[in-house]
């Protein structure tokens, strides 16, 4: 054991070049990652340039969001005799990872009904920009006896998740379409 101890001590001296890594992330705010390792001799200078997607100001990534979602991509669901139109969880998923990036979900809470019927989902969905970060939170409900595929938890997650992105604007026009 104390040869594993001696050799975390010499990695996590002020001179290591982890250490080194370390403070450069910590002095220029990057993101929990420490400095990339140097390029090896064959890889190209390129891999490195961020995409024109990546490190936006908010107010860019939200414009992008509030664009009218196109219709090939919205589903229609009958429920109680009643149609909703609606843009399936992954679809949004993917336009979140094509507009905003730099996105980041979380379930926030998870509640079962007194009754055990139904379940609640609490989602935080939160962008970043280079200017600022924002986020929204919304709520999910599935009953846990409902057919079909998927159980309760996730059908209310998925709810729960494309709210949250409608609070952000995406797919926000499919709500106001009937007014």
């Amino acid at each position: 054991m104390a040869p594993i101890i001696s050799a975390l001590r010499k990695s996590l001296s002020p001179h290591s070049s982890y250490t080194k890594s370390l403070l450069f992330s910590q002095t220029s705010h990057r993101f929990y990652s420490p400095k990339p390792p140097p390029a090896a001799p064959h890889q190209e200078v390129d891999d490195e340039i961020p995409t024109s997607g990546l490190s936006r100001p908010l107010s860019e990534v939200l414009k992008e969001l509030n664009k009218k979602v196109p219709e090939s991509l919205v589903k229609l669901r009958v429920e109680d005799g009643f149609s909703m139109k609606y843009i399936p969880w992954h679809i949004v998923n993917r336009i979140m990872n094509l507009h905003a990036p730099e996105w980041s979900g979380e379930v926030r809470n998870i509640i079962y009904s007194a009754d055990g019927k139904s379940v609640s989902v609490v989602y935080r969905v939160t962008l970043y920009g280079t200017d600022a970060e924002i986020y929204r939170e919304s709520t999910g409900t599935a009953l846990v006896d409902e057919v079909g595929y998927g159980d309760a938890v996730q059908k209310a997650e998925a709810m729960a998740f494309r709210r949250a992105c409608a609070r952000l604007g995406l797919g926000l026009h499919l709500y106001h379409e009937d007014l």
